[in-house]
């Protein structure tokens, strides 16, 4: 019996009319799709059935589904799928309506987003409001005036904030504020108001983001006058360090040194103020810095002490201590005044240089303070006799334990001090013979075990035959919080102390033949070490410094044995409090 013609179309899944050649109906057989289905495939069947159907004509797929609508055979009991258009209800209208809200408000506030960055005076008019930023001059600082009325010819007035109520978001004000200048921790106070915690982007001299911030200024009160015999040439723009006595000497210098720095690239006055110094006088010390880096307004007045302000630093008068030095010094700095397109160490070099400017021009030793530097060097000469150079190296005690891992929580031994001793004398071919050791320490105790301990030629201030410099010794280990507790006579002599020990570490200030260090060897976690490798200069510190700012440790003078290069980049120009 010949088999039945295959179904080639049912206008049963239809719901138009069809052709007469797809009227033809042709009866099931157990051997059609459906038949079989009931019998069960094997696997290889399935897979030529899949297979066909995937080669199926296009036609036959779309336009004649095989029994689609029927109601009987393999299928039979399914439920029959409409072919009619979905309809939106009412229900799905509103679940979907929340997404569609929230799609609207994101493109509103892209707007306003874009409008503010492109057109922003057009969004304050709409909301009503002033325009916080104004039109200013790059690096500049307009005059923030307030109105009110002429102080009395010949009086003295108080600070203009204190004149008036200030409401002005962009003007600072230290009503709540009596005695100025400020302390240090009330203008760290300060920055925290300001910076909110939060760190800005941007080039390091822009202006904050809220627009100029500054406090109100004396000469932008009108028909403002000093009592007769002042000078009244105000700075027009001053950068002031301030020493407070929270951190060490050679702290606060290393960060005035960068300070100082800036000063001359803003092209600004370089002011240095003691009010709160524990030390005494910058003068009793050091030559006026005013007197060795003049600014662009030799003669000017400093500004009243009430118009200093520590942030933003685009401030008029911005004053800067260690306490508000991570504000300024931190990445931002970084990302400014490194080299960015250099190397670990190399990336630093740019800062060194800087320091180094201002440790040979603006901070400088006065008479007195110089005069005992060279006693000790013409004294260290004296005892050199035959040898033609000298080492310095620094034991630091005290409040300064190792940074390193390897210490932590106690002290570089001084064994390790020994051993880096012999072992750079022979590298840089030099040995007792040939070079005497100046070792300088806040510890006693220290300097006697390095003494007892190292075969050859040492000279100290405290082996010093000259009564001068031999006072000058330290008479116990250097703690920083008890040294404010100690009598003025004791901090001044200290701190002369260190300005001697830190020109014969590192080989600053130096005149004419003065002899200077061939190496120095010291711990990272003092800054005198950090200092001293400025002294020293770049390539007698570091050596021969590769591409990729790796030390040269053949020929660098500059000797580290506390992280001993563990750290990247080896070296540091300041400390962050």
């Amino acid at each position: 019996m010949p088999r039945p013609q295959p179904l080639t179309n049912l206008s049963s899944a239809h719901a138009y009319p069809l052709g007469d050649h797809l009227q033809n109906l042709t009866p099931r057989t157990p051997h059609s799709r459906a038949g079989r289905a009931e019998e069960g495939f094997t696997e290889i069947e399935l897979l030529q059935e899949y297979d066909d159907d995937e080669h199926q004509s296009e036609r036959q797929q779309q336009a004649a589904p095989l029994l689609a609508s029927t109601s009987s055979g393999y299928r039979a009991g399914k439920k029959k799928i409409s072919t009619n258009p979905p309809s939106f209800s009412l229900f799905v209208i509103l679940s979907r309506l929340p997404l569609a809200l929230g799609i609207s408000v994101a493109g509103f506030l892209l707007f306003l987003i874009v409008l503010s960055l492109k057109r922003p005076e057009a969004l304050h008019e709409y909301l009503g409001t002033s325009n916080p930023i104004p039109e200013v001059a790059e690096n500049s600082i307009p005059p923030l005036t307030i109105s009110q009325q002429a102080t009395p010819t010949g009086a003295t007035p108080a600070s203009p904030s204190h004149l008036h109520e200030v409401s002005d978001a962009h003007v600072i004000s230290y009503e709540n504020y009596t005695a100025f200048p400020l302390h240090a921790s009330d203008y760290l106070r300060e920055c925290h108001k300001i910076n909110k915690g939060f760190m800005s982007h941007g080039n390091y001299w822009d202006l904050h983001p809220m627009g100029p911030i500054d406090v109100v200024h004396h000469d932008d009160i009108q028909n403002y006058k000093l009592p007769e015999g002042e000078r009244t040439a105000v700075c027009t723009s001053t950068i002031t360090y301030m020493l407070d006595g929270t951190v060490g000497l050679v702290a606060d210098i290393a960060l005035m040194a960068q300070a100082a720095a800036m000063a001359r690239e803003r092209n600004r006055t370089f002011l240095v103020d003691d009010t709160f110094w524990n030390r005494g006088k910058w003068s009793d010390y050091f030559q006026d810095v005013r007197a060795r880096q003049p600014g662009p307004e030799p003669g000017c007045r400093a500004p009243p002490p009430e118009e200093l302000v520590s942030c933003p630093r685009t401030a008029r008068h911005w004053v800067i201590n260690s306490r508000t030095a991570k504000f300024h010094f931190g990445h931002a700095f970084s990302e400014n005044y490194e080299d960015p397109y250099a190397h670990q160490l190399n990336r630093l070099k740019p800062v060194f240089t800087a320091a180094l400017e201002s440790l040979s021009t603006t901070i400088r030793p006065n008479a007195n303070t110089a005069h005992l530097i060279r006693l000790a060097r013409e004294e260290l000469t004296k005892l050199k006799g035959k040898y033609k150079e000298y080492v310095a190296i620094h034991i630091r005690r005290g409040d300064r334990k190792a940074s390193s891992f390897r210490y932590h929580g106690a002290y570089v031994p001084v064994d390790e001090f020994v051993e880096a001793t012999t072992a750079t004398t022979t590298r840089l071919q030099m040995n007792s013979n040939t070079a005497i050791i100046y070792v300088a320490s806040d510890s006693p105790e220290a300097y006697g075990r390095f003494k007892n301990q190292y075969n050859g030629p040492i000279y100290s201030l405290f082996e010093s035959e000259d009564g001068r410099l031999n006072t000058l010794a330290s008479n116990s280990d250097y703690y920083q919080k008890e040294f404010g507790h100690l009598s003025s006579k004791i901090r001044f002599r200290t701190t002369q102390g260190m300005v001697v020990d830190l020109a014969l570490i590192s080989g600053l200030w130096t005149w004419n033949e003065d002899p200077v260090p061939s190496a120095t060897i010291c711990t990272l976690s003092s800054n005198v070490c950090r200092i001293a490798a400025v002294g020293l200069g770049w390539t007698r510190a570091f050596g021969d410094v590769d591409q990729m700012g790796t030390i040269d440790t053949e020929h660098k003078r500059w000797v580290e044995i506390d992280e001993a290069g563990r750290i990247v980049p080896v070296w540091q120009a300041f400390e962050l409090f």
